[in-house]
């Protein structure tokens, strides 16, 4: 179901957000079974029904080791396999989230990437764009107030320094 406001989006935006969604399940599919595997149990392991099922089985165990329960058989009073138990688990856990955050890492930085050279190329279609009203205006006899910071934005940028400049600052740091 859409709504109004998605309805009246113009065809350019559609398909760039078309775009979009093509290149994220691309980028899915082309994810190893090792990444899925640990994607799908940090979603597992991060939800609430994986608390309930923990608070369950842990609390069973230990309320029926700890004799609280009738009828039940103290199977381990020392309750030494249970923190065992809770020790691995939490090691698998952490390492799974940190495969997943590393996934997801690679992927922030590939899209802080592909936003870099979005804007840039927006920085250079600006420059374009003053340059051509500069024209009209000189054309029309139209003054310009600010003609120093004008011919600032007028000054195309060029992607390889503002890179070199990115690379250079994060080197120092």
């Amino acid at each position: 179901m859409t709504t109004p406001a998605a309805e009246e989006l113009t065809p350019a935006l559609a398909r760039n957000i078309d775009s979009i969604m093509r290149r994220r399940q691309e980028n899915q599919r082309a994810a190893s079974l090792q990444e899925c595997t640990a994607a799908a149990i940090s979603r597992v392991a991060g939800s609430m029904p994986f608390v309930y099922l923990h608070l369950v089985f842990h609390g069973i165990w230990i309320t029926a080791n700890l004799g609280w329960i009738p009828d039940l058989p103290r199977w381990e009073p020392s309750l030494v396999i249970v923190a065992m138990d809770a020790s691995v688990e939490a090691i698998f856990l952490s390492t799974f989230v940190l495969i997943n955050q590393n996934r997801m890492a690679a992927e922030d930085d590939v899209r802080a990437d592909r936003d870099l050279q979005m804007n840039l190329l927006n920085e250079h279609e600006t420059t374009r764009l003053i340059t051509l009203v500069e024209a009209i205006a000189l054309q029309l006899n139209v003054s310009a107030e600010g003609t120093e910071e004008l011919a600032e934005l007028k000054k195309d940028v060029a992607p390889e320094a503002v890179l070199d400049r990115i690379e250079l600052r994060g080197a120092s740091q």
